[in-house]
């Protein structure tokens, strides 16, 4: 498995795609990837829109499984894996969704311990929310405040901005105590300043806990600044995997001048 020059991370989940293709109604969305993350490392995944960046953080997540092909967490073959061991798999992988998935008349206390429900029973997580134990809160609070936020703990998470919506989705992401951390297009309802701010927490919050981190983005800029790793997609394909230093800014160039051609071909 490629490393790409990381080093590996106690407890980090280390993610792998194996020949891996995904269609829905006959339309390939990914076409034969192939595709590995090491633990610990720090990943970006960028390309257009459709290129099949979403469709691969969901099967490292095992929300989707593969038309073909495998997809193995932390060496398991999620195929392999039974209903109970899949579930104690995707506790550990925080997931960010693009539009947070966070729920808007609870507040943020509540939003944060939600990310321990893969570990719970339902009264379990009914408990939790409902009648948090101090320990609990205590460890939100933390989170809270190392995302920039502390004082938003009992706030209703509709009172809040755009940006600090984001940090209430990263902050119940950690209290998952993820080994592997996968972010879907997480700032791109938000202003450029914010969106680096973000990227900038992601990145350094891997740093410091060890998780492996992959992120989609389109924002290239963001991508050359914070991740050591490009991945490029398009046309559910791999079109480079190499490290930032080593990708030409006209690759990047292509990967987006080619969808602006095919559109002005079919005079869209």
């Amino acid at each position: 498995m490629p490393t790409h020059g990381s080093p590996a991370s106690d407890g980090a989940f280390a993610l792998e795609l194996r020949r891996v293709s995904v269609a829905f109604d006959a339309r390939a969305v990914l076409d034969a990837v192939d595709l590995a993350c090491a633990p610990g490392e720090v990943v970006a995944l960028v390309g257009p829109s459709g290129a099949g960046k979403t469709t691969l953080l969901r099967l490292w997540n095992a929300a989707l499984a593969p038309t073909s092909g495998s997809v193995r967490v932390h060496g398991a073959d999620l195929a392999e894996r039974t209903p109970r061991e899949l579930r104690e798999l995707r506790s550990r992988i925080g997931f960010v969704h693009q539009d947070l998935a966070l729920v808007p008349n609870l507040r943020v206390l509540q939003n944060v311990l939600h990310g321990a429900l893969g570990r719970q029973s339902f009264l379990s997580a009914a408990r939790t929310a409902l009648f948090p134990a101090r320990e609990e809160q205590e460890r939100a609070a933390v989170l809270l405040e190392r995302v920039g936020i502390g004082e938003k703990l009992f706030q209703r998470t509709d009172t809040l901005s755009g940006g600090q919506r984001q940090r209430v989705a990263i902050a119940r992401a950690l209290y998952q105590e993820p080994a592997a951390l996968l972010c879907d297009e997480p700032v791109s309802s938000v202003d450029p300043a914010r969106a680096r701010d973000t990227v900038q927490l992601l990145t350094a919050l891997a740093k410091e806990r060890g998780f492996t981190l992959v992120v989609s983005l389109h924002d290239v800029r963001l991508a050359r600044e914070f991740f050591p790793r490009l991945v490029g997609l398009r046309g559910g394909r791999v079109w480079f995997d190499r490290r930032n230093g080593d990708v030409r800014s006209s690759e990047l160039d292509d990967l987006y001048s080619l969808e602006r051609a095919e559109l002005l071909a079919d005079g869209s």
